[in-house]
């Protein structure tokens, strides 16, 4: 079964280019020309990326990647960013938001290709893992979800491989270009500052404090670390309102 790819792009011309070239890669590709259709088509039935211009009409992109990752079904979905703007603000405020990579215009359609098909096998499922509980935090790697407290937590998809990754290695310290490799492979854009982000991104979800972190942490001048269980500090938990009651 083909894979399906959601491609934001107001410029008929580039829109005709890539979308020829990726049906002729055997991709199914709707095609969009205003961000605003974008989110209800995927709702309907969600494709396997997005491939989103910036500035289009109708929003733009980066509201639209936002929008993406604050919806529960879609939050997994990868987003490559297809754009001119190309300084490396921009490209870091791309992955902020939660882009899995970021092209620029004007692109060689044999790398826009390649781009593709590395990100979409990075997302493949791989064989199911065993899910694993560390403290507060429940990592089920079959299902690619996260529950922190009991609680889903969403994330995108590169924020999962990259906390899965840590947590199924605990206790070992990687340094950012390892962590490169690791999850994000051949994505260009990618660099040890995006990493940094990532790990942001992440405490804000697991950690009670994110300044103060128990779990996820930093060894200066070395990189990163997931805590091994038998040293995660453990700290009482604030009372419900029932507990409270019952007492």
């Amino acid at each position: 079964m083909s894979q399906t790819i959601f491609l934001l792009e107001d410029d008929a011309d580039i829109s005709r280019l890539v979308r020829y070239h990726l049906e002729a890669s055997g991709f199914t590709v709707q095609s969009f020309a205003n961000a605003g259709e974008v989110l209800p088509a995927a709702e309907r039935k969600a494709p396997s990326l997005f491939l989103l211009d910036i500035m289009v009409p109708g929003g733009d992109g980066l509201d639209l990647c936002r929008r993406l990752r604050l919806n529960a079904t879609l939050s997994s979905v990868p987003v490559i960013f297809l754009t001119a703007l190309a300084t490396e603000s921009d490209r870091v405020h791309g992955l902020e938001l939660g882009a899995d990579d970021y092209i620029t215009k004007p692109f060689g359609t044999r790398e826009l290709l390649a781009r593709v098909k590395a990100v979409l096998r990075r997302f493949e499922r791989q064989e199911p893992a065993e899910t694993l509980r560390v403290g507060e935090i429940e990592i089920d790697g079959s299902a690619m979800q996260l529950r922190v407290r009991g609680e889903l937590v969403t994330t995108t998809a590169t924020e999962f491989r990259l906390l899965d990754y840590l947590a199924r290695h605990p206790g070992r310290v990687f340094s950012r270009d390892q962590l490169l490799d690791a999850v994000w492979g051949d994505a260009r854009f990618v660099t040890p500052r995006s990493v940094d982000v990532y790990v942001r991104r992440i405490r804000e979800k697991i950690e009670d404090d994110a300044e103060e972190p128990r779990y996820l942490k930093t060894m200066r001048g070395a990189g990163y670390r997931f805590e091994r269980a038998d040293k995660i500090s453990q700290v009482p938990a604030v009372p419900t309102e029932a507990a409270v009651e019952r007492a």
